[in-house]
Order: structure tokens, then sequence, then C-alpha cells
């Protein structure tokens, strides 16, 4: 769950304004940035490397986010899985061990693919930026942390398609490599507040860090 919230990809998500032709990944994600409030979505996500298991299932689920701060990742296959950010504090439920982790949301995303879909602030302050060759038909550009040690992963990729984050490639400190493919994405969706709450279940075990 973790590395859901540092790779959260999460987002993520929209559809950014009507940009130039030719305009690059870096230059199409900076104005969905700054252009895109919310958004609602579909993902699937898989993590290969050593630790991740040969035969480890890709997750499915629905994300929604709102600006600043504000989303909501959850996993619904193979097994549930839930992390709601209410803008202040970020909420990692588990069902299965009937537990919920709370973090500031400062500390739970910091420098973060997270932060850079959905926070407002310059990619540069915390990121080293550059492009990448088109592969697979998307533009792509590379994200590297100023400090990997303290955001607890080494890069991550950004696929861009007609002004549309589609594909994230994460590589944390492991050597593992997580992949989420991003689709049905509604750009500036208006999003029910409640989405962005959570209530822990009666006899769930509460973790504060």
């Amino acid at each position: 769950m973790r590395s859901l919230v540092r790779a959260l990809f999460f987002f993520l998500l929209a559809c950014g304004p009507a940009l130039a032709w030719g305009a690059t990944a870096q230059e199409q994600l900076k104005a969905f940035v700054a252009t895109v409030q919310s958004a609602t979505g579909s993902f699937s996500q898989a993590t290969t490397g050593p630790q991740a298991g040969k035969a480890a299932p890709a997750q499915q689920g629905i994300f929604a986010f709102q600006r600043p701060g504000k989303f909501r990742w959850e996993v619904r296959k193979p097994y549930a899985q839930l992390i709601v950010s209410d803008g202040k504090q970020v909420y990692q439920y588990d069902p299965d061990l009937a537990q919920v982790t709370v973090r500031e949301v400062g500390k739970a995303i910091g420098a973060s693919p997270a932060a850079i879909l959905f926070g407002s602030g310059d990619l540069e302050q915390a990121f080293t930026v550059t492009s990448l060759p088109d592969k697979d038909g998307l533009q792509w550009l590379r994200a590297k942390p100023h400090n990997a040690a303290d955001a607890g992963f080494a890069q991550v990729d950004i696929g861009m398609h007609d002004n549309l984050p589609v594909r994230i490639m994460l590589l944390d400190a492991f050597g593992q490599t997580t992949r989420v493919d991003l689709s049905d994405m509604q750009a500036n969706a208006a999003v029910p507040a409640g989405q962005f709450q959570f209530t822990a279940p009666k006899g769930t075990d509460v973790v504060r860090m």
C-alpha cells in the first residue's frame, strides 16, 4: 500500500487543454496540472521485479482527485484496498487486515508521483524532469526526485497521448517496476465531497504515523 501512495499514480488522470500539435510530454503534463482541477477514471496496475513475485496479479480499480491534494485510489480486483486523502491526511485501508494507517499528506506524498499529478506546485521544485524518446505511440518524460532516499523511488516515467497522461512506469528503490494504465478519464468532473472522506469501520485497528 505504501508503494501505491508513492506511485499513485495515482494519479492521475485526465484531459489537458488543447495544445499545439507537437507539444512535448513535459509541456502537456504542465498544462494538465495547471488546468485540470478534478478527474475520475479507472486504472490497472501491475508490479514486476525481484520482490514482486512472478505471478503477481494485476490490480484494477477506480480513482478520483480534486486539487490540491484530495484523492481516492480504490482497488477492487483481485482484492479490495483503499487510499483516501482529504487534503490533510491520507488513509490507507486494508479490509482483510481490518487496519487503517493514517499519515499527514505531506509525509505520505512528499516528492512522489502523486505530488506531480494531484498537487499544484512546479515540477522542478522536487524533480529533475527530462524528455524521453517516443515509445508505444506515446510521448514520454522522466521525473527523478532531487532526494531519492526520502522519496522512496528512483524515477517515474509518464507517457502522454493526445494531452492525456495514460501510462506511468515507476521504478522503486528495490528494483521493482510498477506500471499503471489509466482509462475512462473524465477531466474536471464533479466529484462528491464524500469520496475524499474516510471513517474507519467498527473494529478497525487505526495506526497513526
